[in-house]
Protein backbone atom coordinates (compact mmCIF):
# COMPACT_ATOMS: atom_id res chain seq x y z
CA UNK A 1 0.00 0.00 0.00
CA UNK A 2 2.85 2.42 0.90
CA UNK A 3 4.54 1.71 -2.46
CA UNK A 4 1.28 2.55 -4.26
CA UNK A 5 1.12 5.90 -2.43
CA UNK A 6 4.71 6.73 -3.37
CA UNK A 7 4.02 5.79 -7.00
CA UNK A 8 0.92 8.02 -7.02
CA UNK A 9 2.98 10.97 -5.75
CA UNK A 10 5.46 10.52 -8.60
CA UNK A 11 2.75 10.57 -11.24
CA UNK A 12 2.29 13.85 -13.07
CA UNK A 13 -1.10 15.27 -14.00
CA UNK A 14 -0.40 14.18 -17.57
CA UNK A 15 0.18 10.60 -16.39
CA UNK A 16 -3.04 10.63 -14.38
CA UNK A 17 -5.09 11.97 -17.28
CA UNK A 18 -3.65 9.41 -19.68
CA UNK A 19 -4.61 6.61 -17.32
CA UNK A 20 -8.03 8.00 -16.40
CA UNK A 21 -9.28 9.42 -19.69
CA UNK A 22 -12.01 7.08 -20.99
CA UNK A 23 -11.16 4.94 -24.01
CA UNK A 24 -14.48 5.52 -25.68
CA UNK A 25 -15.11 4.91 -29.37
CA UNK A 26 -13.21 7.46 -31.42
CA UNK A 27 -15.00 8.90 -34.45
CA UNK A 28 -12.72 11.12 -36.55
CA UNK A 29 -14.53 13.97 -38.23
CA UNK A 30 -12.70 13.32 -41.52
CA UNK A 31 -12.51 9.86 -43.07
CA UNK A 32 -9.21 8.44 -44.24
CA UNK A 33 -10.19 8.35 -47.91
CA UNK A 34 -11.06 12.04 -47.93
CA UNK A 35 -7.83 12.90 -46.13
CA UNK A 36 -5.74 10.88 -48.60
CA UNK A 37 -7.35 12.67 -51.52
CA UNK A 38 -6.86 16.04 -49.82
CA UNK A 39 -3.22 15.24 -49.08
CA UNK A 40 -2.46 14.51 -52.73
CA UNK A 41 -4.15 17.71 -53.89
CA UNK A 42 -2.52 19.76 -51.15
CA UNK A 43 0.99 18.58 -52.06
CA UNK A 44 0.33 19.36 -55.70
CA UNK A 45 -0.87 22.85 -54.77
CA UNK A 46 2.23 23.47 -52.65
CA UNK A 47 4.59 22.35 -55.41
CA UNK A 48 2.87 24.31 -58.18
CA UNK A 49 1.53 27.43 -56.47
CA UNK A 50 3.58 28.25 -53.38
CA UNK A 51 6.74 30.30 -53.77
CA UNK A 52 10.04 28.69 -52.83
CA UNK A 53 10.63 31.31 -50.13
CA UNK A 54 7.25 30.51 -48.55
CA UNK A 55 7.93 26.78 -48.66
CA UNK A 56 11.24 27.35 -46.90
CA UNK A 57 9.51 29.46 -44.25
CA UNK A 58 6.32 27.41 -44.03
CA UNK A 59 6.36 27.79 -40.24
CA UNK A 60 6.69 31.29 -38.84
CA UNK A 61 6.38 32.59 -35.28
CA UNK A 62 4.25 35.72 -34.82
CA UNK A 63 6.40 38.17 -32.86
CA UNK A 64 4.10 39.92 -30.40
CA UNK A 65 4.48 41.36 -26.92
CA UNK A 66 4.42 38.50 -24.37
CA UNK A 67 3.86 35.96 -27.13
CA UNK A 68 4.28 32.20 -26.76
CA UNK A 69 6.59 31.58 -29.74
CA UNK A 70 4.30 28.92 -31.24
CA UNK A 71 5.19 28.40 -34.94
CA UNK A 72 2.28 28.83 -37.37
CA UNK A 73 1.92 27.19 -40.75
CA UNK A 74 1.19 29.20 -43.88
CA UNK A 75 -2.27 27.64 -44.16
CA UNK A 76 -4.31 25.10 -42.21
CA UNK A 77 -6.45 22.28 -43.61
CA UNK A 78 -8.21 19.16 -42.28
CA UNK A 79 -4.79 17.49 -42.53
CA UNK A 80 -3.87 19.38 -39.35
CA UNK A 81 -6.85 17.74 -37.67
CA UNK A 82 -6.64 14.22 -39.06
CA UNK A 83 -7.57 12.66 -35.70
CA UNK A 84 -10.15 15.32 -34.76
CA UNK A 85 -13.19 13.91 -32.95
CA UNK A 86 -16.07 16.37 -32.49
CA UNK A 87 -17.31 15.01 -29.17
CA UNK A 88 -13.85 14.59 -27.62
CA UNK A 89 -12.19 17.79 -28.83
CA UNK A 90 -15.05 20.21 -29.33
CA UNK A 91 -18.47 19.14 -28.08
CA UNK A 92 -21.61 21.23 -27.85
CA UNK A 93 -21.62 24.52 -25.90
CA UNK A 94 -22.43 24.04 -22.25
CA UNK A 95 -21.47 20.36 -22.37
CA UNK A 96 -18.23 18.46 -21.79
CA UNK A 97 -15.47 19.22 -22.64
CA UNK A 98 -16.67 22.89 -22.59
CA UNK A 99 -14.30 23.95 -25.39
CA UNK A 100 -17.11 25.99 -26.91
CA UNK A 101 -18.17 27.66 -23.66
CA UNK A 102 -19.61 26.85 -20.26
CA UNK A 103 -23.21 27.75 -21.19
CA UNK A 104 -25.30 26.36 -24.03
CA UNK A 105 -26.45 29.81 -25.16
CA UNK A 106 -23.43 31.83 -23.88
CA UNK A 107 -24.00 35.55 -24.48
CA UNK A 108 -27.54 35.12 -25.73
CA UNK A 109 -28.39 34.11 -22.18
CA UNK A 110 -26.13 36.36 -20.14
CA UNK A 111 -23.50 38.68 -21.51
CA UNK A 112 -20.03 39.11 -20.08
CA UNK A 113 -19.89 41.33 -16.99
CA UNK A 114 -18.51 44.73 -17.96
CA UNK A 115 -16.37 46.07 -15.15
CA UNK A 116 -13.66 48.71 -15.35
CA UNK A 117 -10.83 49.03 -12.83
CA UNK A 118 -11.33 52.02 -10.59
CA UNK A 119 -9.35 53.39 -7.68
CA UNK A 120 -7.47 56.59 -6.84
CA UNK A 121 -7.19 59.17 -4.10
CA UNK A 122 -9.29 59.03 -0.96
CA UNK A 123 -12.37 56.77 -0.66
CA UNK A 124 -14.79 59.53 -1.68
CA UNK A 125 -12.80 60.18 -4.88
CA UNK A 126 -13.11 56.56 -5.98
CA UNK A 127 -16.74 56.46 -4.86
CA UNK A 128 -17.55 59.23 -7.34
CA UNK A 129 -15.85 57.33 -10.21
CA UNK A 130 -17.69 54.08 -9.33
CA UNK A 131 -21.02 55.92 -9.43
CA UNK A 132 -20.08 57.50 -12.77
CA UNK A 133 -19.33 54.12 -14.38
CA UNK A 134 -22.47 52.48 -12.98
CA UNK A 135 -24.56 55.37 -14.29
CA UNK A 136 -23.07 54.79 -17.76
CA UNK A 137 -23.83 51.08 -17.94
CA UNK A 138 -21.07 49.24 -16.09
CA UNK A 139 -22.43 45.94 -14.78
CA UNK A 140 -19.86 45.37 -12.05
CA UNK A 141 -17.29 47.11 -9.85
CA UNK A 142 -13.53 46.42 -10.06
CA UNK A 143 -11.77 48.04 -7.13
CA UNK A 144 -8.04 48.83 -7.08
CA UNK A 145 -6.02 49.93 -4.01
CA UNK A 146 -3.04 52.25 -3.73
CA UNK A 147 0.48 50.90 -3.19
CA UNK A 148 0.56 51.43 0.61
CA UNK A 149 -2.71 49.52 1.05
CA UNK A 150 -1.57 46.73 -1.29
CA UNK A 151 1.77 46.48 0.53
CA UNK A 152 -0.20 46.54 3.82
CA UNK A 153 1.09 49.78 5.30
CA UNK A 154 -1.15 52.40 6.84
CA UNK A 155 -1.08 55.82 5.26
CA UNK A 156 0.86 57.25 8.24
CA UNK A 157 3.70 54.73 7.86
CA UNK A 158 6.97 56.30 6.58
CA UNK A 159 6.91 53.71 3.75
CA UNK A 160 3.67 55.28 2.47
CA UNK A 161 4.85 58.86 2.14
CA UNK A 162 4.13 60.30 -1.28
CA UNK A 163 2.20 57.22 -2.48
CA UNK A 164 -1.11 57.58 -0.66
CA UNK A 165 -3.98 57.48 -3.14
CA UNK A 166 -1.72 56.93 -6.17
CA UNK A 167 -2.47 54.05 -8.56
CA UNK A 168 -5.46 53.10 -6.41
CA UNK A 169 -7.64 54.08 -3.47
CA UNK A 170 -6.28 54.46 0.06
CA UNK A 171 -7.97 52.22 2.65
CA UNK A 172 -6.83 51.83 6.26
CA UNK A 173 -9.85 50.55 8.24
CA UNK A 174 -13.57 49.77 8.09
CA UNK A 175 -14.51 53.46 8.15
CA UNK A 176 -12.73 53.96 4.82
CA UNK A 177 -14.76 51.09 3.33
CA UNK A 178 -17.98 52.77 4.42
CA UNK A 179 -17.00 55.98 2.64
CA UNK A 180 -15.86 54.02 -0.41
CA UNK A 181 -19.26 52.37 -0.89
CA UNK A 182 -21.47 55.18 0.35
CA UNK A 183 -24.72 55.17 -1.64
CA UNK A 184 -23.81 51.95 -3.50
CA UNK A 185 -25.97 48.86 -2.98
CA UNK A 186 -23.47 46.07 -2.34
CA UNK A 187 -26.31 43.56 -2.05
CA UNK A 188 -27.09 44.21 -5.74
CA UNK A 189 -23.74 45.02 -7.37
CA UNK A 190 -21.02 42.42 -7.97
CA UNK A 191 -17.73 43.69 -6.59
CA UNK A 192 -14.28 42.50 -7.65
CA UNK A 193 -11.93 43.48 -4.83
CA UNK A 194 -8.37 43.50 -6.16
CA UNK A 195 -6.71 42.39 -2.92
CA UNK A 196 -3.85 40.74 -4.84
CA UNK A 197 -2.28 38.80 -1.94
CA UNK A 198 -3.56 36.22 0.56
CA UNK A 199 -2.28 38.36 3.46
CA UNK A 200 -4.09 41.40 2.12
CA UNK A 201 -7.24 39.37 1.45
CA UNK A 202 -7.27 38.11 5.03
CA UNK A 203 -7.11 41.74 6.25
CA UNK A 204 -9.19 43.71 3.72
CA UNK A 205 -12.07 41.36 2.92
CA UNK A 206 -13.18 41.02 6.57
CA UNK A 207 -13.46 44.82 6.64
CA UNK A 208 -15.83 44.60 3.67
CA UNK A 209 -17.84 41.96 5.56
CA UNK A 210 -18.04 44.16 8.65
CA UNK A 211 -19.31 47.02 6.48
CA UNK A 212 -22.04 44.67 5.19
CA UNK A 213 -22.88 43.69 8.79
CA UNK A 214 -23.31 47.32 9.77
CA UNK A 215 -25.68 47.81 6.86
CA UNK A 216 -27.71 44.77 7.89
CA UNK A 217 -26.85 42.87 4.69
CA UNK A 218 -26.49 39.08 5.16
CA UNK A 219 -23.20 37.74 3.82
CA UNK A 220 -25.18 35.17 1.82
CA UNK A 221 -26.39 38.00 -0.45
CA UNK A 222 -22.93 39.30 -1.33
CA UNK A 223 -21.58 38.54 -4.80
CA UNK A 224 -18.11 39.23 -6.12
CA UNK A 225 -14.52 38.07 -5.92
CA UNK A 226 -11.15 38.58 -4.25
CA UNK A 227 -7.79 37.71 -5.78
CA UNK A 228 -6.06 35.99 -2.83
CA UNK A 229 -3.11 34.66 -4.86
CA UNK A 230 0.26 33.44 -3.52
CA UNK A 231 1.90 34.09 -6.91
CA UNK A 232 1.17 37.78 -6.56
CA UNK A 233 2.43 38.04 -2.99
CA UNK A 234 5.60 35.97 -3.34
CA UNK A 235 6.62 36.11 -7.02
CA UNK A 236 5.19 39.16 -8.81
CA UNK A 237 5.29 41.54 -5.86
CA UNK A 238 8.29 43.82 -5.36
CA UNK A 239 8.43 44.62 -1.67
CA UNK A 240 10.73 45.06 1.28
CA UNK A 241 9.13 42.31 3.36
CA UNK A 242 7.74 38.86 2.57
CA UNK A 243 6.39 36.08 4.78
CA UNK A 244 7.44 32.50 3.81
CA UNK A 245 5.55 30.94 0.84
CA UNK A 246 4.18 28.02 2.88
CA UNK A 247 2.67 30.38 5.45
CA UNK A 248 1.31 32.53 2.65
CA UNK A 249 -0.27 29.44 1.09
CA UNK A 250 -1.78 28.53 4.47
CA UNK A 251 -3.38 32.01 4.70
CA UNK A 252 -4.69 31.66 1.14
CA UNK A 253 -6.40 28.37 2.03
CA UNK A 254 -7.73 29.84 5.30
CA UNK A 255 -9.36 32.59 3.23
CA UNK A 256 -10.84 30.02 0.86
CA UNK A 257 -12.19 27.87 3.69
CA UNK A 258 -13.81 30.79 5.52
CA UNK A 259 -15.28 32.53 2.47
CA UNK A 260 -16.66 29.32 0.98
CA UNK A 261 -18.33 28.48 4.30
CA UNK A 262 -19.72 31.91 5.16
CA UNK A 263 -20.02 33.90 1.90
CA UNK A 264 -21.27 31.17 -0.45
CA UNK A 265 -21.88 33.31 -3.56
CA UNK A 266 -18.40 34.86 -3.44
CA UNK A 267 -15.46 33.73 -5.57
CA UNK A 268 -12.83 33.14 -2.88
CA UNK A 269 -9.93 33.30 -5.33
CA UNK A 270 -9.30 34.52 -8.84
CA UNK A 271 -6.13 32.64 -9.70
CA UNK A 272 -4.17 35.47 -11.19
CA UNK A 273 -2.40 34.68 -14.42
CA UNK A 274 -2.77 38.29 -15.53
CA UNK A 275 -0.20 39.95 -13.28
CA UNK A 276 2.21 37.05 -13.71
CA UNK A 277 2.11 37.43 -17.48
CA UNK A 278 2.37 41.22 -17.32
CA UNK A 279 5.39 40.76 -15.03
CA UNK A 280 7.05 38.75 -17.79
CA UNK A 281 5.80 35.38 -19.00
CA UNK A 282 4.14 33.86 -22.03
CA UNK A 283 0.45 33.07 -22.22
CA UNK A 284 1.33 29.37 -21.85
CA UNK A 285 3.22 29.88 -18.59
CA UNK A 286 0.42 32.13 -17.32
CA UNK A 287 -2.14 29.33 -17.52
CA UNK A 288 0.23 26.52 -16.47
CA UNK A 289 1.21 28.28 -13.23
CA UNK A 290 -2.39 29.13 -12.37
CA UNK A 291 -3.52 25.54 -12.99
CA UNK A 292 -0.65 24.09 -10.94
CA UNK A 293 -1.59 26.53 -8.19
CA UNK A 294 -5.27 25.55 -8.39
CA UNK A 295 -4.35 21.89 -8.04
CA UNK A 296 -2.24 22.67 -4.95
CA UNK A 297 -5.29 24.39 -3.45
CA UNK A 298 -7.55 21.43 -4.23
CA UNK A 299 -5.04 19.03 -2.69
CA UNK A 300 -4.84 21.10 0.50
CA UNK A 301 -8.60 21.61 0.79
CA UNK A 302 -9.18 17.87 0.32
CA UNK A 303 -6.56 17.27 3.03
CA UNK A 304 -8.57 19.58 5.29
CA UNK A 305 -11.60 17.37 4.71
CA UNK A 306 -13.53 19.36 2.11
CA UNK A 307 -15.29 17.95 -0.95
CA UNK A 308 -13.70 18.76 -4.32
CA UNK A 309 -17.00 19.93 -5.84
CA UNK A 310 -17.67 22.22 -2.87
CA UNK A 311 -14.34 23.91 -3.54
CA UNK A 312 -14.22 23.65 -7.33
CA UNK A 313 -17.51 25.34 -8.15
CA UNK A 314 -16.22 28.67 -6.77
CA UNK A 315 -12.70 28.59 -8.22
CA UNK A 316 -12.20 31.37 -10.76
CA UNK A 317 -9.31 32.54 -12.95
CA UNK A 318 -8.02 35.91 -14.16
CA UNK A 319 -6.20 36.06 -17.51
CA UNK A 320 -4.33 38.62 -19.54
CA UNK A 321 -5.20 38.85 -23.22
CA UNK A 322 -2.55 40.19 -25.57
CA UNK A 323 -2.04 41.06 -29.21
CA UNK A 324 -1.63 37.61 -30.85
CA UNK A 325 -5.32 37.56 -31.69
CA UNK A 326 -5.91 33.92 -32.56
CA UNK A 327 -3.61 32.64 -29.83
CA UNK A 328 -5.65 34.57 -27.28
CA UNK A 329 -8.93 33.09 -28.53
CA UNK A 330 -7.46 29.59 -28.55
CA UNK A 331 -5.83 29.91 -25.12
CA UNK A 332 -9.22 30.45 -23.50
CA UNK A 333 -10.71 27.50 -25.36
CA UNK A 334 -7.73 25.23 -24.54
CA UNK A 335 -7.73 26.25 -20.86
CA UNK A 336 -11.43 25.52 -20.54
CA UNK A 337 -11.00 22.03 -22.02
CA UNK A 338 -7.90 21.17 -20.00
CA UNK A 339 -9.38 22.36 -16.70
CA UNK A 340 -12.44 20.19 -17.36
CA UNK A 341 -10.18 17.16 -17.85
CA UNK A 342 -8.23 17.89 -14.67
CA UNK A 343 -11.35 18.29 -12.56
CA UNK A 344 -13.20 15.29 -13.97
CA UNK A 345 -10.45 12.74 -14.44
CA UNK A 346 -7.85 13.72 -11.83
CA UNK A 347 -10.10 14.97 -9.03
CA UNK A 348 -13.22 12.95 -9.91
CA UNK A 349 -15.52 15.97 -9.66
CA UNK A 350 -19.18 15.11 -10.12
CA UNK A 351 -20.79 18.54 -10.46
CA UNK A 352 -20.38 19.97 -13.97
CA UNK A 353 -20.21 23.51 -12.55
CA UNK A 354 -17.04 22.65 -10.64
CA UNK A 355 -15.47 21.57 -13.96
CA UNK A 356 -15.97 25.02 -15.50
CA UNK A 357 -13.00 27.25 -16.13
CA UNK A 358 -14.72 30.54 -15.25
CA UNK A 359 -12.62 33.62 -15.86
CA UNK A 360 -12.28 37.37 -15.81
CA UNK A 361 -10.05 38.85 -18.51
CA UNK A 362 -8.24 42.17 -18.67
CA UNK A 363 -6.65 43.49 -21.82
CA UNK A 364 -2.88 43.78 -21.63
CA UNK A 365 -1.50 46.87 -19.92
CA UNK A 366 2.06 46.12 -21.00
CA UNK A 367 1.01 46.18 -24.67
CA UNK A 368 0.15 49.88 -24.30
CA UNK A 369 2.81 52.49 -25.12
CA UNK A 370 3.25 56.19 -24.43
CA UNK A 371 3.97 57.12 -28.05
CA UNK A 372 0.82 58.05 -30.00
CA UNK A 373 -1.37 56.84 -27.11
CA UNK A 374 -4.60 56.91 -29.11
CA UNK A 375 -3.26 53.81 -30.90
CA UNK A 376 -3.83 52.04 -27.59
CA UNK A 377 -7.57 52.27 -28.16
CA UNK A 378 -7.14 50.00 -31.19
CA UNK A 379 -4.89 47.58 -29.31
CA UNK A 380 -7.30 47.19 -26.41
CA UNK A 381 -10.30 46.82 -28.72
CA UNK A 382 -8.70 43.90 -30.60
CA UNK A 383 -7.69 42.26 -27.32
CA UNK A 384 -11.22 42.67 -25.95
CA UNK A 385 -12.67 41.16 -29.13
CA UNK A 386 -10.38 38.12 -28.75
CA UNK A 387 -11.54 37.70 -25.14
CA UNK A 388 -15.21 37.71 -26.13
CA UNK A 389 -14.63 35.30 -29.03
CA UNK A 390 -12.81 33.06 -26.52
CA UNK A 391 -15.85 32.93 -24.24
CA UNK A 392 -14.91 35.09 -21.25
CA UNK A 393 -17.32 35.62 -18.32
CA UNK A 394 -16.12 39.06 -17.23
CA UNK A 395 -14.05 41.74 -18.96
CA UNK A 396 -12.02 44.87 -18.25
CA UNK A 397 -10.68 46.95 -21.14
CA UNK A 398 -7.56 49.01 -20.41
CA UNK A 399 -7.75 52.70 -21.23
CA UNK A 400 -5.48 54.38 -23.75
CA UNK A 401 -3.88 56.68 -21.17
CA UNK A 402 -2.88 53.86 -18.79
CA UNK A 403 0.58 53.88 -20.36
CA UNK A 404 1.35 56.98 -18.30
CA UNK A 405 -1.43 57.62 -15.76
CA UNK A 406 -4.52 56.42 -13.97
CA UNK A 407 -7.35 56.53 -16.56
CA UNK A 408 -9.16 59.81 -16.85
CA UNK A 409 -12.94 59.81 -16.64
CA UNK A 410 -13.14 60.25 -20.42
CA UNK A 411 -10.72 57.39 -21.16
CA UNK A 412 -12.40 55.09 -18.65
CA UNK A 413 -15.78 55.74 -20.27
CA UNK A 414 -14.31 55.04 -23.71
CA UNK A 415 -13.09 51.64 -22.49
CA UNK A 416 -16.55 50.83 -21.17
CA UNK A 417 -18.04 51.92 -24.50
CA UNK A 418 -15.63 49.53 -26.27
CA UNK A 419 -17.23 46.63 -24.41
CA UNK A 420 -20.73 47.90 -25.12
CA UNK A 421 -20.01 48.30 -28.85
CA UNK A 422 -18.63 44.74 -29.03
CA UNK A 423 -21.75 43.45 -27.32
CA UNK A 424 -24.43 45.46 -29.13
CA UNK A 425 -23.01 46.56 -32.50
CA UNK A 426 -20.81 43.77 -33.87
CA UNK A 427 -23.28 40.87 -33.78
CA UNK A 428 -20.65 38.42 -32.52
CA UNK A 429 -22.51 37.71 -29.27
CA UNK A 430 -25.43 36.19 -31.19
CA UNK A 431 -23.49 33.03 -32.13
CA UNK A 432 -21.79 30.73 -29.65
CA UNK A 433 -18.09 30.10 -30.39
CA UNK A 434 -18.23 31.58 -33.92
CA UNK A 435 -14.63 30.54 -34.65
CA UNK A 436 -15.22 26.92 -33.66
CA UNK A 437 -14.45 24.44 -36.43
CA UNK A 438 -11.82 26.61 -38.09
CA UNK A 439 -8.92 24.37 -39.09
CA UNK A 440 -6.51 26.96 -37.73
CA UNK A 441 -8.37 27.61 -34.48
CA UNK A 442 -8.85 23.94 -33.62
CA UNK A 443 -5.25 23.01 -34.45
CA UNK A 444 -3.91 25.94 -32.42
CA UNK A 445 -6.22 25.10 -29.51
CA UNK A 446 -4.81 21.55 -29.48
CA UNK A 447 -1.22 22.79 -29.63
CA UNK A 448 -1.75 25.25 -26.78
CA UNK A 449 -3.33 22.61 -24.56
CA UNK A 450 -0.29 20.36 -25.02
CA UNK A 451 2.13 23.18 -24.26
CA UNK A 452 0.25 24.14 -21.08
CA UNK A 453 0.46 20.51 -19.97
CA UNK A 454 4.21 20.47 -20.70
CA UNK A 455 4.76 23.41 -18.35
CA UNK A 456 2.49 21.98 -15.65
CA UNK A 457 4.71 18.89 -15.75
CA UNK A 458 7.81 21.10 -15.30
CA UNK A 459 6.28 22.61 -12.15
CA UNK A 460 5.27 19.20 -10.79
CA UNK A 461 8.83 17.95 -11.26
CA UNK A 462 9.95 20.79 -8.99
CA UNK A 463 7.82 19.27 -6.24
CA UNK A 464 4.65 21.19 -7.02
CA UNK A 465 3.51 24.79 -7.07
CA UNK A 466 4.53 25.90 -3.57
CA UNK A 467 8.01 24.40 -3.93
CA UNK A 468 8.42 26.01 -7.36
CA UNK A 469 7.77 29.38 -5.68
CA UNK A 470 10.00 28.68 -2.68
CA UNK A 471 13.05 27.44 -4.62
CA UNK A 472 12.97 30.28 -7.15
CA UNK A 473 12.05 28.17 -10.18
CA UNK A 474 9.21 30.48 -11.19
CA UNK A 475 11.27 33.62 -10.65
CA UNK A 476 14.09 32.27 -12.82
CA UNK A 477 11.59 31.40 -15.57
CA UNK A 478 10.14 34.90 -15.48
CA UNK A 479 13.50 36.69 -15.48
CA UNK A 480 14.84 34.62 -18.38
CA UNK A 481 11.71 35.07 -20.46
CA UNK A 482 11.47 38.80 -19.87
CA UNK A 483 15.16 39.34 -20.62
CA UNK A 484 14.80 37.60 -23.99
CA UNK A 485 11.55 39.46 -24.68
CA UNK A 486 13.18 42.84 -24.07
CA UNK A 487 16.07 41.97 -26.39
CA UNK A 488 13.60 41.12 -29.17
CA UNK A 489 11.91 44.50 -28.73
CA UNK A 490 15.23 46.34 -28.76
CA UNK A 491 16.32 44.49 -31.93
CA UNK A 492 12.99 45.25 -33.58
CA UNK A 493 12.01 41.59 -33.92
CA UNK A 494 8.86 42.43 -32.01
CA UNK A 495 7.43 45.46 -33.77
CA UNK A 496 5.37 47.95 -31.77
CA UNK A 497 3.89 50.65 -33.95
CA UNK A 498 5.16 54.17 -33.13
CA UNK A 499 7.33 52.76 -30.32
CA UNK A 500 10.14 50.93 -32.10
CA UNK A 501 8.69 50.80 -35.63
CA UNK A 502 7.33 53.61 -37.81
CA UNK A 503 8.19 56.21 -35.22
CA UNK A 504 6.62 59.57 -35.75
CA UNK A 505 7.99 62.99 -34.88
CA UNK A 506 4.42 64.02 -34.17
CA UNK A 507 3.37 63.74 -30.53
CA UNK A 508 -0.21 64.05 -29.39
CA UNK A 509 -0.96 66.40 -26.55
CA UNK A 510 -2.80 64.18 -24.09
CA UNK A 511 -3.62 65.71 -20.73
CA UNK A 512 -2.77 63.15 -18.06
CA UNK A 513 -5.04 62.44 -15.12
CA UNK A 514 -4.14 64.39 -12.00
CA UNK A 515 -4.43 62.79 -8.58
CA UNK A 516 -6.44 64.69 -5.97
CA UNK A 517 -3.61 66.61 -4.31
CA UNK A 518 -5.30 66.70 -0.92
CA UNK A 519 -5.88 62.90 -0.71
CA UNK A 520 -2.83 62.10 1.44
CA UNK A 521 -3.46 64.82 4.01
CA UNK A 522 -7.14 63.95 4.11
CA UNK A 523 -6.38 60.28 4.80
CA UNK A 524 -3.74 61.11 7.43
CA UNK A 525 -6.18 63.31 9.33
CA UNK A 526 -8.95 60.73 9.00
CA UNK A 527 -6.70 57.93 10.30
CA UNK A 528 -5.53 60.02 13.26
CA UNK A 529 -9.13 60.80 14.22
CA UNK A 530 -10.15 57.14 13.81
CA UNK A 531 -7.35 55.92 16.11
CA UNK A 532 -8.21 58.50 18.77
CA UNK A 533 -11.85 57.37 18.92
CA UNK A 534 -11.42 53.58 19.07
CA UNK A 535 -10.98 51.46 22.20
CA UNK A 536 -7.21 50.75 22.50
CA UNK A 537 -7.73 47.77 24.81
CA UNK A 538 -10.13 46.17 22.33
CA UNK A 539 -7.60 46.70 19.56
CA UNK A 540 -4.76 45.22 21.59
CA UNK A 541 -6.84 42.19 22.59
CA UNK A 542 -7.89 41.48 18.99
CA UNK A 543 -4.32 41.73 17.72
CA UNK A 544 -3.01 39.46 20.47
CA UNK A 545 -5.62 36.83 19.62
CA UNK A 546 -4.69 37.07 15.93
CA UNK A 547 -1.02 36.47 16.71
CA UNK A 548 -1.86 33.38 18.76
CA UNK A 549 -4.08 32.04 15.95
CA UNK A 550 -1.25 32.49 13.43
CA UNK A 551 1.10 30.46 15.62
CA UNK A 552 -1.43 27.74 16.50
CA UNK A 553 -2.26 26.92 12.88
CA UNK A 554 -6.02 27.49 13.17
CA UNK A 555 -7.96 29.39 10.52
CA UNK A 556 -6.99 33.02 11.01
CA UNK A 557 -9.91 34.73 9.23
CA UNK A 558 -12.31 34.73 12.22
CA UNK A 559 -9.53 36.59 14.06
CA UNK A 560 -8.89 39.17 11.33
CA UNK A 561 -12.68 39.62 11.26
CA UNK A 562 -12.61 40.43 14.98
CA UNK A 563 -9.73 42.81 14.30
CA UNK A 564 -11.84 44.62 11.72
CA UNK A 565 -14.72 44.91 14.20
CA UNK A 566 -12.36 46.21 16.89
CA UNK A 567 -10.99 48.91 14.59
CA UNK A 568 -7.56 47.45 13.85
CA UNK A 569 -5.92 48.91 10.77
CA UNK A 570 -4.37 47.21 7.76
CA UNK A 571 -0.82 48.01 8.88
CA UNK A 572 -1.36 46.78 12.43
CA UNK A 573 -2.50 43.36 11.23
CA UNK A 574 0.33 43.05 8.71
CA UNK A 575 2.79 43.72 11.55
CA UNK A 576 1.27 40.75 13.44
CA UNK A 577 1.72 38.48 10.40
CA UNK A 578 5.40 39.41 10.16
CA UNK A 579 5.97 38.80 13.86
CA UNK A 580 4.13 35.46 13.84
CA UNK A 581 5.51 33.96 10.63
CA UNK A 582 8.88 35.69 10.32
CA UNK A 583 10.30 37.08 7.09
CA UNK A 584 11.38 35.18 3.98
CA UNK A 585 14.19 36.22 1.69
CA UNK A 586 13.50 35.58 -1.97
CA UNK A 587 16.14 33.54 -3.84
CA UNK A 588 18.79 35.61 -5.58
CA UNK A 589 20.01 34.71 -9.08
CA UNK A 590 22.57 37.43 -9.69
Amino acid sequence: MQEEKIDAIKKTTRDVLKESFPRKEHTPLYNSEALSKLHAGFEQWKNQMVRKEDLEQWHQVPRTVLGSDIPRELVYTPLNLADFDYDTHLGHPGQEPFTRGIHSNMYRGRTFTQRQLVGFGAPEDTNARIRFLLEHGATGINLLFDMPTIQMYDCDDPMSRGSVGSCGVSVNHVGDWELLFQGIDIARETVSIVTHYPSNTAILFPMYLVMAERRGIPWEQLRGSVQNDVTLEEVVRNAAEYIPPRDCFRIECDNIEFIRSHVPRWNFITLNGYNLREFGTSGITEIAVAFAHAMAILDEMIRRGHDVDWVGERLAFFWSVGMDFFEEVCRLRAARRLWYKIMKYKYRARNSRSMWMRCHVQTSGISLVREEPLNNIIRSAFEALAAVLGGVQSLHVDSYDEAFAVPSEEASLLSLRTQQIIEHETGITKVVDPLGGSFYVEALTNEIEERIMDEITEIEKQGGYVEAVSNGFLLRKIYNYFYEEQKKIERGEIKIVAHNWQKSAHSEDIEAFRYPEEAEQKQLARLQKFKSERDPQEVESALKALKEACKKGVNIVPYTLNCARAGCTVGEQWKIFKEAFGLWKRPSFF
